[in-house]
């Protein structure tokens, strides 16, 4: 055995081996069952709202064939279009008008979903990632984009950031359990910050300084 373990894939077979780790007193970051709720949609919103942290209302109405059998949406359109199973080349989509949401149902029909109403938005997602309560930020071009690419916004970084900003990303990780996450956020047009997603253990690139937080969160569980 090892003294600590990196759980960055999401996948039923890692998750089961992070388990059987734990069960033999390993330390494993982010632990499986932390992991194992980022992924589904539905209880992280359950959660997150539950916590009082400003995300997205969010749906569960079963696969796309159920939500366009609806006689009526539960959300008003725009949609934002979930894969209720975050992972790899899932279904992150938005629909302006029936018409795309049926398109949608067709391409992917049993996919379980969840739908956010769609918030008017600059077009650039804040991606905030945290590693052991250290920061790191960056704008990114949002996939549900529907106009031409504006220039991109002032650099963001942790000095940059709103106070408020840091102190709702790190309660994330408590109400979570998570060491290392990221989280997506969109400004509404009032100027708050919604949370639009939470993962655990993203992908966090060019990050000066990331790799040596991720060492010393690594090597601090072990002493």
């Amino acid at each position: 055995m090892a003294d600590v373990y990196l759980l960055k894939s999401r996948t039923p077979q890692a998750l089961a081996l992070a388990r059987s780790f734990e069960e033999r007193g390993a330390r494993v970051l982010n632990s499986a069952a932390a992991t194992e709720l980022c992924q589904d949609r539905t209880a992280m919103a359950d959660l997150a709202l539950q916590a009082g942290l400003p995300f997205a209302r969010t749906h569960t109405p079963g696969t796309l064939t159920d939500l366009t059998s609806l006689p009526r949406l539960p959300l008003p359109l725009p949609l934002v279009v979930k894969s209720r199973h975050s992972r790899r080349e899932d279904l992150v989509a938005r629909a302006d008008t029936p018409t795309q949401l049926r398109a949608l149902a067709t391409d992917w029909p049993e996919e379980p979903v969840v739908i956010q109403q769609f918030t008017p938005n600059s077009g650039w997602d804040h991606k905030l990632w945290v590693i052991a309560d250290q920061v790191f930020a960056t704008h990114r071009r949002s996939e549900l984009a529907t106009t031409p690419t504006p220039p991109p916004p002032p650099p963001l970084t942790p000095t940059t950031l709103p106070r408020t900003w840091l102190a709702l990303v790190r309660t994330v990780g408590k109400v979570f359990a998570l060491d290392v996450y990221g989280v997506d956020l969109i400004t509404t047009p009032t100027g708050t910050p919604l949370i639009v997603d939470i993962n655990a253990f993203p992908g966090i690139r060019n990050q000066p300084g990331a790799p040596e937080a991720l060492a010393a969160l690594a090597t601090g569980r072990v002493l």
